[in-house]
């Protein structure tokens, strides 16, 4: 559910970039706030933990405009990858509005992939969200791989079909802005329905 500030005539949408560790999800908010103007971004606050890092900014898209006169503004949050951060991760996935699942494409990755996505399904659920209607982007990162997991190869194995997917490579800023377009349109559009 958006923040609405009445005060500021803004409306605040939270997207969490979820995924395994090391799938890519910190390189998709470093690329995507170097690539944002100065004057529609905060700085990017990184939380370190022992081996990962949460990283949060928001930003301001101008090509969005207004929702009734009301600024958008997006929080951008990444989640911990590592199983024992699993607190940390259900919590940062709280009020969120979309969510980005970045899949590691190496192919001895998909395990961790497969179950990384089903408790993110469990999380949204205890959130009360449903997870076949919340607005999802599956993002085929590391598409550079020799022998990159095949596109669908995901979606079926979550039984996910339809979700819209982008292939990037994160390192490279390849698909990233796609993306976060994908997910910020479809976040505004369930909104303003």
């Amino acid at each position: 559910m958006p923040h609405i500030s009445y005060e500021r005539r803004e409306i605040a949408f939270k997207l969490v970039y979820y995924g395994p560790g090391m799938s890519g999800k910190t390189t998709n908010l470093a690329q995507i706030h170097r690539r944002l103007a100065a004057e529609v971004k905060t700085e990017m606050i990184s939380l370190d933990t022992h081996e990962d890092r949460t990283l949060f900014f928001d930003f301001m898209p101008v090509e969005l405009g207004t929702i009734d006169g009301y600024m958008i503004r997006f929080n951008m949050y990444t989640v911990p990858g590592q199983v024992y951060y699993e607190a940390s991760r259900r919590l940062i996935l709280d009020g969120a509005d979309g969510v980005v699942f970045v899949i590691d494409s190496q192919p001895a990755r998909l395990e961790e992939n497969v179950m990384s996505y089903k408790r993110m399904e469990q999380n949204l659920r205890s959130y009360k969200y449903d997870p076949r209607s919340f607005p999802t982007v599956l993002q085929y990162n590391k598409r550079d791989c020799p022998s990159a997991l095949p596109l669908g190869t995901f979606e079926r194995e979550v039984s996910c079909q339809g979700v819209p997917t982008v292939e990037a490579i994160a390192t490279e800023g390849r698909g990233v802005m796609e993306t976060v377009r994908l997910l910020s349109r479809q976040v505004v559009e369930r909104f303003h329905l």
